[in-house]
């Protein structure tokens, strides 16, 4: 018979196997277009950071500006932009943007999904529901709504949404803040789930002020993406941008 310690060993070599194996079916093919999707408060300028050197590695890089009337509206912008893609992409989005990449990331030419504080529901999940299944977030509580259009008001901005960005950029953000329909976040639903069936990679934000951090981890373990954690509030694309940039090629195989 084989003794104990024999037996951890070949059970230790046999995890270690799967885990090498697991890793090895996750890695990226090389991809050289990056598609990004912004979230609500923001535009197509809070991926600036991480731009500038996906572009500077060699990537070909689109940044959706989502027009935030309507959910509807948000994935057929981004549906347009990786239509204009030449070749494989990887579609990587931020925070509400999430949703949006989570419905139209099942295009052909979409190779995998990144998702940065992002939400991540299943078919036709009620998001509003399951984010009330964790703690609330302090910054929604910062809404103003005028003429049926939201925005963060200056204080939420700054302390809640953009924690962790230094105070003149986090200024500047909260100036070209673009307002949504009001009713687009509760009302929003997917009827795909595109990280069912395409690899996927997910940065939290340990800090995060306006996604619930453990919510954060439970999407990612539900999708099993390859997951880091980065010790900043919600705006880690900005904050973090270096880590940010080296998760999203690593989802292009060229990290």
């Amino acid at each position: 018979m084989m003794d104990r310690r024999k037996f951890s060993m070949t059970v230790a070599a046999g995890v270690a196997g799967s885990l090498l194996g697991a890793q090895t079916s996750r890695a990226a093919a090389r991809v050289n277009n990056v598609v990004l999707v912004h979230g609500l408060y923001a535009d197509g300028s809070s991926w600036s950071e991480c731009i500038v050197r996906l572009q500077a590695a060699g990537i070909t890089v689109t940044a959706v500006q989502n027009p935030l009337t309507s959910f509807a509206d948000d994935v057929a912008a981004t549906r347009r932009a990786l239509a204009m893609q030449n070749g494989p992409t990887v579609l990587a989005a931020h925070s509400y943007g999430g949703m949006v990449a989570t419905q139209a990331g099942v295009a052909a030419n979409v190779t995998a999904l990144v998702y940065i504080a992002a939400r991540a529901p299943d078919a036709g999940e009620d998001y509003t529901a399951l984010a009330k299944r964790f703690p609330t977030p302090p910054a929604s509580a910062g809404l103003v709504t005028v003429e049926g259009f939201s925005r963060l008001n200056e204080h939420a901005f700054l302390n809640d949404f953009a924690n962790g960005v230094e105070p003149i950029k986090a200024h500047e953000l909260y100036a070209v803040q673009a307002p949504n329909v009001a009713t687009l976040s509760p009302t929003a639903r997917t009827t795909v789930a595109a990280w069912r069936t395409k690899p996927s990679w997910y940065a939290v934000s340990k800090q995060d002020r306006t996604i619930n951090p453990d919510l954060e981890r439970f999407m990612a373990a539900r999708m099993k993406a390859t997951t880091i954690e980065i010790d900043t509030g919600h705006l880690s694309l900005v904050s973090h941008a270096p880590e940010v940039t080296t998760l999203i090629l690593q989802a292009a195989g060229q990290a």
